[in-house]
């Protein structure tokens, strides 16, 4: 596989010379250097990361899930600033991530094809392609990923917009939780009504990644199996899980889930993933209670099985709602296990290549925000005291009430004003219309029924869906460090 890779993937610059490591090379020495360090990563991966050859290293998937989480930190880090890539950075992050998503072309699966022999007999025969969710998503991801570094480059020539240099940090710095991220700046009369313009499209534009990443990371993780270590470590009831008062609030005949977040203790990022943990953990037994067929199962319950849908579809609700108030929360216990335990490589890529991007986008609209709010205080000084909150700028908390119910309308309609839709860019909008027609009937007609929430579309989905799809993390798993 290492040769196949070496042919199809390697890319060379087209010069006589090139640098590397300090090193002035020819075109032939350059091949053969990035040649061996193709091999080295490869070998390291093979190896489990246990570069000894001692059996000691992880599963394949987890390998490579590793190495594009660590490549994106060592090749973006944290994006203080708004402002292009280095082009030697962004060359060496356009390679390796090449050189780690090639592993996807050799993942395949068998599908019927038809053969004509010689003598004109017909034959059916089975042929290989690329697995299905990888020959969809893989293409998805990539231009995303262009779509976030064309949207930095597009700053290379932003004269309005600057940053407060080391010797003014003191005066101007940050009075939150990111106090080292520096402070933009903006002309004293703020920002003309065309940067205005072009800044909130090039926010749109980002947010429009982020949903796109989101939803492809949520469906992989959806349909990652939940490992025997994670079940196993799960108490026998939901009520155990939850503690008596949530377990009330959520089996109780009437349940709104805005009064129930209202009622719950959200001042902290920790305190936000346990009730995170607490739910998932809930909605696993509740499932597996559900399909326990045994009567005398441990997993098995008196409690009716339309019960025990209501309950879930309870639970889901409110994690798809924790999901998009808190974008930026570690991810939960679930998650980490899913990812830590799982042994689909191409999940694994998938699942990894979606969040370092979802992250990114995330950062990258934190930037913007920082600079609509300096222009904000350009015009308004007394408004400066101040729209960010630490828990907002970490977790993304939006500053008034939220309305589920409206917030999950928005997130199926995917509309941005002023911008065309990230669908319509990447051409998934035609004969989808009728689709987001009847998701958006359907929300209405349970709205109407049984106050309950409908589940926002996909961008690639196999399974049946559910708000479990919404879950995931901007972080790396904090078990692979």
């Amino acid at each position: 596989m290492v040769r196949a890779v070496e042919e199809e993937k390697l890319e060379v610059p087209a010069v006589e010379s090139q640098n590397i490591n300090g090193w002035k090379l020819t075109r032939k020495e350059t091949i053969k250097a990035h040649m061996d360090m193709m091999k080295e990563k490869f070998a390291k991966l093979l190896l489990g990361e246990d570069m000894s050859g001692g059996g000691k290293g992880v599963s394949s998937a987890l390998a490579l899930s590793n190495a594009i989480t660590n490549l994106a930190a060592s090749a973006f880090g944290e994006q203080k600033r708004l402002e292009p890539m280095q082009l030697e950075t962004k060359a060496k992050w356009r390679k390796e991530i090449d050189w780690l998503l090639s592993v996807t072309d050799y993942i395949v699966e068998f599908v019927a094809s038809k053969q004509k022999s010689k003598d004109g007999t017909i034959m059916e025969i089975m042929v290989t392609k690329q697995r299905t969710d990888l020959q969809m998503n893989i293409p998805a991801l990539r231009k995303l990923d262009t779509m976030l570094l064309d949207c930095l480059d597009s700053f290379k020539d932003q004269t309005e917009i600057c940053y407060t240099s080391k010797d003014d940090e003191g005066k101007t710095a940050r009075k939150d939780d990111k106090w080292w991220i520096p402070t933009p700046k903006v002309p004293p009369n703020g920002l003309s009504d065309t940067t205005r313009k072009w800044l909130q499209f090039q926010k749109d534009s980002v947010n429009q990644v982020h949903k796109a990443a989101l939803a492809i990371n949520a469906q992989v993780l959806t349909e990652m199996e939940v490992p025997e270590n994670y079940i196993e470590s799960l108490p026998k009831n939901g009520r155990a899980s939850l503690g008596d008062s949530i377990y009330r609030s959520i089996t109780d005949e009437y349940f709104d889930p805005d009064y129930f977040l209202s009622t719950m203790d959200l001042s902290s990022e920790h305190k936000i993933l346990d009730l995170k943990n607490k739910i998932e953990a809930s909605v696993i037994i509740w499932r597996r209670k559900m399909t326990a067929k045994d009567g005398k199962s441990a997993w098995s319950s008196a409690v009716s099985m339309e019960k025990r849908e209501l309950f879930e579809d309870r639970a889901e609700t409110i994690l798809l709602i924790l999901k998009h108030r808190f974008p930026g929360i570690p991810q939960s216990s679930l998650d980490i296990s899913k990812i830590q335990y799982n042994r689909d490589i191409g999940q694994a890529i998938l699942e990894s290549y979606s969040r370092i991007i979802e992250s990114r986008a995330f950062t990258v609209m934190s930037r913007i925000e920082d600079v609509m709010q300096a222009d904000d205080l350009a015009h308004d000084p007394s408004n400066g005291e101040v729209k960010r909150f630490p828990m907002g700028d970490s977790l993304g908390v939006s500053d008034g009430t939220f309305n589920d119910k409206e917030e999950v309308e928005k997130l199926c309609s995917a509309e941005t004003p002023n911008s065309m839709t990230l669908l319509d860019f990447m051409g998934w909008g035609e004969g989808d219309e009728d689709t987001e027609k009847d998701t958006k009937e359907e929300i209405r007609s349970k709205e109407n029924d049984a106050k309950l929430l409908s589940k926002p579309p996909n961008i690639v989905t196999n399974k049946r869906v559910s708000y479990l799809e919404n879950l995931t993390g901007s972080r790396s798993p904090t078990a692979r460090h």
